[in-house]
C-alpha cells in the first residue's frame, strides 16, 4: 500500500511540474513598458486619425439663432420615438463616399477625405459663412470601431465616443492581456484605402510610445497571439484523455504488481 502511494504520488508530482514548466514565464516577457534610454515624444496630432471613405459622421450646425440652422440640421424620420432613441441617433449623420465627399443640406458636396475631424470643421464653417453669421459646427465619427483579438479577457469590437485611443486603451477595454498572450509582437492590422497592412508592436518596450501606431485609427484590428506554452498545451489537451487513460492504467498496473 505503501509502495502504491509511492508510486502515485511520483506520478502526480512529475504531472504537475511538468504543467509548471510549460506555464511558466519570465517578468521580462510580461511586463509592458520596460524603462529604458528611450526619450518619450509622442504626440498626438502626429497621428491623429483622418477621415476615410465609407466613415459615418455625426454633423451639427450651431448659431446664435437656431432657427436658422433647421435646414442644416435635419432629423431623420426613423426617430420618431424619442424615448427610445440616444442623443446621438437624432442628430443628422452623413456617409464618406467613395470619392471623399459628404452631401450636406445647401452646401451640396463638400470633399473631406484625408481631413482631420478639427480641419473637416474648419472646411465646413468657412462655407457656412454665405448663409449662418458666426456658424458653429461639430463633428464626430459615429463608427469609429476597433476590435481585439487573440489572448484577451474579453476579445470583441468596440465603437469609441472619441477617436483619440491607445493600442495600450484599447487592450484595457478587452480586460487586458491574458499572460499567456505574447506582448512582444502584438500586431495592429490598418486599412487606408482599401490596403490593409499588419504592424507589429512590442509592448514591452517603453519606445513603443513613439510608434505611429500607437494611437488607434477608425477599423483598427488587433491581434493577440498565444505564447509557446500556450499553443504546446493547446496542441496537449486535445490529447487530455489518453494521458489520463494512460496515467489510470499505470497506477492500475502497479496496484496489481504490488499486491
Amino acid at each position: 500500500m505503501q509502495l502504491i502511494s509511492k508510486y502515485t504520488l511520483t506520478l502526480v508530482f512529475c504531472m504537475v511540474s511538468l504543467a509548471l514548466i510549460c506555464s511558466c514565464g519570465s517578468r521580462k516577457n510580461m511586463v509592458y513598458l520596460q524603462p529604458d534610454s528611450t526619450q518619450i515624444n509622442t504626440l498626438y496630432e502626429q497621428y491623429i486619425p483622418r477621415i476615410q471613405a465609407n466613415d459615418i459622421l455625426t454633423i451639427v450646425v450651431t448659431a446664435a439663432d437656431p432657427k436658422v440652422t433647421v435646414p442644416f440640421n435635419p432629423v431623420s424620420s426613423m426617430t420618431t420615438n424619442i424615448t427610445q432613441q440616444s442623443d446621438m441617433a437624432m442628430k443628422p449623420t452623413y456617409t464618406v463616399d467613395d470619392k471623399g465627399n459628404i452631401t450636406l443640406p445647401m452646401l451640396g458636396k463638400v470633399y473631406v477625405k484625408g481631413l482631420t475631424r478639427i480641419q473637416a470643421i474648419e472646411k465646413i464653417r468657412s462655407e457656412l459663412n454665405q448663409y449662418i453669421k458666426d456658424p458653429g459646427v461639430n463633428i464626430n465619427f459615429n463608427n469609429f470601431r476597433i476590435s481585439v483579438l487573440g489572448e484577451v479577457a474579453r476579445p470583441g469590437s468596440f465603437i469609441m465616443p472619441t477617436e483619440r485611443i491607445t493600442v495600450l486603451e484599447a487592450l484595457g477595454m478587452a480586460g487586458d492581456m491574458t499572460i499567456r498572450g505574447v506582448r512582444e509582437n502584438v500586431m495592429l492590422i490598418r486599412e487606408v484605402d482599401g490596403q490593409k497592412a499588419m504592424h507589429r508592436l512590442d509592448l514591452t518596450q517603453q519606445n513603443t510610445l513613439n510608434s505611429p501606431y500607437y494611437y488607434l485609427a477608425q477599423n483598427d484590428v488587433i491581434y493577440v497571439e498565444p505564447n509557446k506554452a500556450q499553443i504546446n498545451n493547446s496542441k496537449l489537451g486535445a490529447n487530455t484523455n489518453i494521458i489520463i487513460s494512460i496515467a489510470s492504467l499505470l497506477i492500475t498496473v502497479i496496484s496489481v504488481l504490488t499486491r
